[in-house]
């Protein structure tokens, strides 16, 4: 596997702008556990290697528990994550596949009980996002594996 070009590199003001929106997400105040945990169940559904390498890295990091990480990509089979967790992971998917569910009005009810009009907007930043990182990263074939959560994130 290679990759096809850095983004970096070519057009480092569009990297920009996505690491602007990363950190606005990552200061919106947001649980940064629970932002880890859209950003990885994102994705595992948009199949992005090095997304997924990242965030499951940084979870670890934070003191994500290896039962919740393996369990993510069932989390309602199992009473892993709290509501909360449950309403903002139901939104990610809504989102994140949203040509096929069209943002269904029980996940948007769900989600809204359990998040602030503010705190809804910014989950749906986080996930608007992070589903840009993973097409950055699949698209351009972004190698996984060197990743180091001690650097500096985005």
């Amino acid at each position: 596997m290679h990759s096809r070009l850095d983004i970096h590199k070519v057009a480092p003001q569009a990297y920009r702008a996505m690491a602007a929106l990363e950190t606005y997400v990552r200061n919106s105040g947001l649980e940064p556990g629970l932002l880890k945990l859209v950003k990885l169940r994102a994705s595992q559904i948009n199949g992005c290697a090095f997304c997924i390498d990242m965030h499951t890295k940084d979870a670890r990091a934070d003191g994500e528990t290896e039962q919740r990480i393996y369990a993510l990509n069932a989390w309602r089979e199992t009473p892993f994550f709290t509501d909360r967790e449950r309403a903002a992971l139901a939104w990610a998917e809504a989102l994140t596949l949203i040509s096929e569910t069209r943002a269904p009005d029980d996940v948007y009810e769900e989600t809204r009980q359990r998040f602030s009009e503010l705190e809804l907007v910014n989950l749906t930043m986080a996930i608007v996002a992070i589903n840009g990182w993973n097409r950055i990263c699949v698209g351009f074939r972004t190698i996984p594996g060197a990743y180091d959560p001690k650097a500096l994130r985005v």
